[in-house]
């Protein structure tokens, strides 16, 4: 049984009241003594021979006024009411300005005293004295400031060096002189900046630019380098991580360098810092989000997400959670994957096990929980499995977004957002082909006043469909990577920039019916994701991990594209996002053909499957992309296998 002491809150408020009445005084009191002695020398050091007769009397009175003027003015600059413990520059500015205050009004009253009859003490003497008082309450004040390179050089922990000698590599230093806490003991830094190369930063030496990290590692005994520049080109993080790779060092980043510099959580912040990732590398700037407007869209509504254990729509889950919806319902066929997902949001959800192409399954869902906004994410994705399985491809991907789309409108939702790709651009997969009908359907089935879009976008970083993961295997069961083509390219994002670019291009949806597609960034080569992702692992591109060329792949393109050269590109209110003008199949050709591929789904007519997904809908699309493709019977365009050079 817990016994509480009466009055405990009101005994805890007096005790901080006396704690601070205490340390006032203590401080009054050190500050009355720098001040004696302060002006004390002062007087001694000016009149090195001896002061006139009773001049240490009349200088008695003087240091009294000195004494009251000095307390005041530290008083009314709040020089009693801080944490010296963590004070910076503000509070080194507000002692100059009451040291500065302190001595014009000194230098006002002096005369007047003097006209009163008390000797003047010189003006010399009450500046310098001033000046020395204000070096005395200084020290008093800074000392664990002063001294941290002291406490510093016995540190026992991680020895770090920095890159980077401006702001945020300053704050990085500072924090961890001032917080050994955190093990991390600054031994050096490095700036490509040859002004700054044989100085000092706090104590810890500037000793040479990036490329000079290598020979300068085992001379300062560095442990680890830290890389603290906000939004770093990727460009200086392959440097860095190549400078590291020569040194046999770790580089770690820091995330979230803004709020170390604002003061906000540094010592969290520096136990945070992370391994490099491939999205350093590949160099993408974070995108705006308008987070308010998307909340509104999204606050106090129902919200179902079809492929919710998806790598896009599971990353949808968690950020729809954050948005206080009044519900949010996860559906997947997968029951592993459902409920993993689950498992990673934040806020009490209900899991649907149901596949979107059994529509009386999906009807019955739809009605019971009647969503006013559907995520569709839910498809088939794999490019080269669904070339040897179209029948699938057309069933999940065409007919199964017929039946969210049409379950949609029968129970009123206001919005719904299409998940497709850019392989859906003149498609020469199985796959692509199939996502560009299910953005004809979408077009066609979108009910007057609601706002039905579908939102365009390249490779996600990291999904299970993503070819990093392959990479990943690769190199951890020590190599061959294998890249299809040498000139392959691919527009990549991570996973969590895509989301909340579909959760804005969901808010920019007005009337329906729209196509959004995301800025991608430019296109990245395979082969330099791969050689990057090598070196990423610590690995000599070509010495311990090679890389083998072994041809394109059933179905793929050398380089993806984002529009057809027929659909017309328009801007919006978000930087990152543009809206298509898309070219719409004739109403009639698209049900005709739809009909005739629903038969040939039901027949398992894999050949004809693969023929009508390549041909319904086509009527001026752009279909039929350039010979740099693999075609759909399954031969590669150009089969080759060769290791590729370091």
């Amino acid at each position: 049984m817990e016994v509480r002491e009466p009055n405990g809150p009101k005994r805890f408020t007096m005790a901080m009241r006396a704690s601070r009445i205490r340390s006032r005084l203590v401080f009054t009191l050190l500050d009355a003594i720098c001040v004696a002695a302060g002006y004390g020398l002062a007087e001694v050091i000016y009149f090195r021979d001896k002061p006139p007769a009773n001049y240490w009397r009349d200088f008695a009175t003087f240091l009294l006024l000195f004494l009251v003027v000095t307390l005041v003015a530290n008083h009314v600059f709040g020089l009693y009411d801080r944490m010296w413990r963590h004070a910076g520059a503000e509070e080194a500015r507000q002692l100059v300005l009451s040291a500065a205050v302190t001595a014009s009004l000194l230098l006002v009253l002096a005369p007047l005293l003097h006209m009163a009859g008390i000797k003047h003490v010189p003006d010399a003497v009450l500046v310098v004295g001033c000046m020395f008082a204000t070096a005395g309450m200084g020290v008093l004040r800074f000392h664990s400031r002063l001294f941290a390179w002291q406490r510093g050089s016995r540190r026992v922990g991680l020895r770090v060096a920095v890159v980077g000698s401006r702001d945020s590599g300053a704050a990085v230093v500072r924090e961890m002189l001032r917080s050994p806490g955190a093990g991390l003991v600054p031994v050096a830094v490095f700036d490509d900046d040859t002004r700054s190369h044989g100085l000092s930063m706090m104590g810890v030496p500037v000793v040479g630019g990036i490329d000079d990290i290598p020979g300068a590692a085992s001379r300062y005994t560095i442990q680890q380098v830290l890389l603290p520049i906000p939004d770093p080109p990727p460009e200086l993080v392959e440097r860095v991580l190549l400078a590291c790779d020569d040194a046999g060092l770790t580089m770690k980043v820091l995330p979230g360098v803004r709020s170390l510099v604002n003061g906000d959580h540094p010592v969290s912040t520096l136990r945070h810092a992370r391994e490099p990732r491939i999205e350093d590398l590949l160099g993408r700037t974070p995108v705006p989000i308008d987070l308010d407007t998307v909340r509104r869209s999204l606050e106090g509504k129902r919200v179902l997400v079809t492929g919710a254990g998806g790598s896009i729509g599971s990353e949808i889950c968690r950020q729809v959670a954050e948005l206080d919806p009044a519900s949010l319902v996860l559906l997947d066929h997968d029951e592993t994957h459902l409920h993993d997902a689950a498992a990673t949001v934040t806020i009490p959800c209900v899991q649907v096990l149901a596949d979107i192409t059994d529509r009386p399954a999906l009807l019955e869902v739809f009605r019971r929980h009647r969503p006013e906004v559907v995520f569709h994410a839910a498809a088939h994705k794999h490019v080269p499995v669904l070339e040897h399985h179209p029948t699938e491809a057309a069933a999940t991907n065409v007919f199964g977004t017929i039946n969210v789309v049409e379950a949609a409108t029968e129970v009123g939702a206001e919005r719904f957002v299409q998940i497709s790709t850019d392989k859906a651009v003149r498609p020469s997969s199985v796959m692509g082909a199939s996502k560009r009908i299910a953005e004809q359907v979408l077009l066609s089935r979108s009910p007057a006043g609601g706002s039905y879009c579908a939102v365009r976008f390249g490779n996600v970083l990291g999904s299970r469909g993503s070819v990093i993961p392959t990479f990943n295997r690769q190199i951890a069961s020590g190599g061959p990577v294998t890249v299809t083509d040498a000139q392959m390219t691919r527009f990549f994002m991570s996973v969590e920039e895509a989301v909340q670019l579909v959760l804005e291009s969901s808010v920019l949806s007005d009337g329906g019916g729209e196509v959004f597609m995301l800025d991608m960034g430019e296109p990245v080569r395979i082969l330099d994701l791969a050689r990057r992702m090598i070196q990423l692992s610590g690995y000599r591109v070509g010495e311990d991990i090679p890389i083998r060329v072994v041809g394109m792949r059933p179905g793929e393109k050398l380089e993806e594209e984002l529009r057809s050269p027929d659909e017309e590109v328009l801007d919006t209110q978000h930087p990152y996002i543009n809206q298509l003008i898309p070219v719409a199949a004739p109403l009639g050709t698209l049900e005709s053909g739809l009909e005739e591929l629903r038969q040939a789904v039901a027949g398992r007519d894999a050949e004809r499957v693969r023929h009508l997904l390549f041909t319904v809908g086509a009527a001026r699309s752009g279909i039929g992309a350039e010979a740099t493709c693999a075609a759909p019977d399954g031969t590669a365009s150009d089969p080759r296998s060769e290791q590729v050079p370091a």
